[in-house]
């Protein structure tokens, strides 16, 4: 079977991948991590005046969207009682299909409604900035799953993970950064396979995985109606979000 130069392109480079992380080395490219303390200087004041043009203040608690099938990281942050869209942030590579991750090496990107906090950052991360989902979390351990080092990083290049632009994590990271200083105990990632409207659903009735997008979806119709952190729990291997 002939192979397509894309695809052949996306083999090798999760390969170099592969073997650069069985061996210690991180990035194939570059092994170290990105200088905190020069991407503060350089980017937080204008992070702060971006933020502060829409009305928004650095510091403040936030959520955090992805959707797979458009490639698109959406970062909220609160503004008085509600979330405000602050920026949607192309998601550069993720890997897998559509649908969640369920076990250790199957090259899947997580779905899912997680939570992140100071111990999740990952300032040393050797792919330029990073922030850990917290898979497996309880819903995931409830039905068996399995996997670790599930990541929000930079540097374009991803197995299982969700890969940012340098620039879009750094940006990404700091606001999230500030938020944990600033009194938030953990920020929510609600992690889709596309935005879940009617239409959508439907377009993909036929997938197994629909039982299980429909168990997120009462987290992003709430969301999308109050624009508040929804608070979610896991009862029955279930999702339940008390509205």
């Amino acid at each position: 079977m002939m192979v397509g130069k894309k695809a052949l392109l996306g083999l090798m480079i999760i390969t170099i991948c592969l073997v650069a992380g069985a061996i210690g080395l991180g990035r194939p490219w570059e092994s170290r991590a990105a200088d905190l303390s020069t991407i503060r200087a350089q980017r937080l004041s204008g992070v702060k005046a971006d933020l502060a043009q829409r009305g928004l203040t650095l510091g403040s608690p936030i959520l955090i969207r992805i959707f797979k099938q458009s490639d698109e990281l959406e970062l909220w942050i609160k503004k008085g009682e509600t979330f405000q869209l602050y920026k949607t942030f192309p998601i550069c590579a993720w890997s897998g299909e559509l649908g969640p991750k369920l076990k250790e090496g199957d090259g899947q990107a997580p779905e899912g409604l997680y939570t992140v906090g100071r111990a999740q950052m990952k300032p040393d991360s050797q792919y330029h900035l990073a922030f850990n989902l917290g898979y497996p979390n309880a819903y995931d351990r409830a039905n068996g799953r399995t996997g670790s080092f599930l990541m929000v990083h930079g540097n374009c290049v991803s197995i299982g993970c969700y890969a940012m632009t340098d620039t879009g994590i750094e940006e990404i990271w700091l606001i999230a950064d500030e938020a944990l200083k600033g009194g938030q105990s953990a920020f929510q990632v609600h992690s889709f396979p596309f935005r879940m409207t009617e239409d959508n659903m439907d377009r993909h009735q036929s997938s197994p995985w629909r039982g299980f997008w429909q168990s997120l979806k009462p987290a992003y119709d709430d969301f999308e109606q109050r624009r508040v952190a929804p608070k979610v729990s896991v009862v029955n291997k279930a999702y339940k979000v008390d509205m």
